[in-house]
């Protein structure tokens, strides 16, 4: 939270709850993108953009510094996506495993 911000942690948790039902709301990758781009800065998607990618990539199991020559992202920003991918809130892991879900072929 911006240090100048005066939201109770009431507020801030309704403010946060409302911008994640507009994203659950979205139903099409273009919807998504189309929401992220009017939202985000270009560099603030391209952090989002980067850190999804080093999660696609530490599941591949590749190494920290092979990471970064892929992607140019900091091995300080890789560490603390492989913390986060281990002891965070369950976040990467709920997405990933959805992602795998949707891209499984039907069988017919």
């Amino acid at each position: 939270m911006k240090p100048n911000r005066n939201d109770s942690p009431g507020q801030q948790n309704a403010a946060e709850e409302a911008l994640c039902k507009a994203l659950t709301s979205l139903s099409t990758v273009d919807d998504c993108r189309n929401f992220l781009r009017d939202l985000c800065t270009p560099a603030e998607l391209q952090a989002l953009v980067d850190r999804w990618q080093v999660v696609e990539l530490l599941e591949q199991g590749l190494t920290y510094r092979r990471i970064h020559d892929l992607t140019g992202v900091s091995v300080t920003t890789i560490g603390r996506v492989a913390r986060f991918l281990t002891d965070g809130f369950g976040g990467y892991r709920a997405a990933i495993d959805r992602v795998s879900e949707l891209e499984k072929p039907t069988s017919h």
